[in-house]
């Protein structure tokens, strides 16, 4: 049995859920709070009910699928955890704080795309997607903090990651775009004799 995929979501007051049958196979369950809206096409192999009595949420293996079966008994889980993000996500919504660590280097808001200045011959532009907010602190020294915002966990992890991926952090200088709390492990370089 799928330790997760058995306890309920618990719903809190204020968000609106609405689980309806597709055509195609699944359920679409749609998940509405103060923070904003999310959507979710759960697979045939899950069953998802909205429990009113108890407001939670309740995942099942669907009908014909057993705990034997590996595949569903995984999805089974993984649908449950993206459900519990979903409402997490439209009530407090997520946050990731990044760091554009260097001499010169920097980051801004320009229309709708990140633009990071990271000693490159040229900036480095980033479309911000829909659905995510990005604000640029005043820089302290060479930091330049940002703080990307949103109610998607994944979209607000995959827009970080790609980021932090434009320019990794090095460890001999410690220059790059990191996350936060990361800590870089720095390295002494190369001595020469005397």
């Amino acid at each position: 049995m799928s330790r997760i995929g058995k306890k309920p979501v618990p719903v809190p007051a204020g968000v609106k859920i609405a689980v309806s049958n597709l055509p195609e196979g699944g359920q679409g369950i749609n998940v509405e709070g103060p923070k904003g809206k999310l959507s979710f096409k759960a697979r045939s192999e899950v069953s998802v009910a909205f429990v009113e009595a108890d407001k939670a949420l309740s995942v099942q293996l669907a009908p014909g699928f057993t705990t034997e079966d590996r595949a569903a008994k995984a999805y089974w889980g993984t649908t449950r955890a993206l459900l519990r993000n979903m409402i997490e996500g439209v009530t407090k919504g997520y946050e990731k704080n990044m760091e554009v660590v260097g001499t010169g280097w920097q980051a801004q808001v320009v229309g709708k795309n990140l633009k990071l200045v990271a000693g490159l011959a040229n900036p480095i532009l980033m479309e911000i997607p829909t659905g995510l907010t990005i604000t640029v602190d005043k820089a302290q020294g060479d930091v330049t903090p940002v703080k990307i915002v949103g109610v998607d966990r994944q979209l607000v992890g995959q827009f970080a990651s790609a980021m932090r991926a434009k320019r990794k952090p090095e460890p001999y200088n410690g220059k790059g775009i990191k996350y936060k709390e990361e800590v870089i492990k720095r390295k002494q370089g190369k001595q020469f004799g005397a």
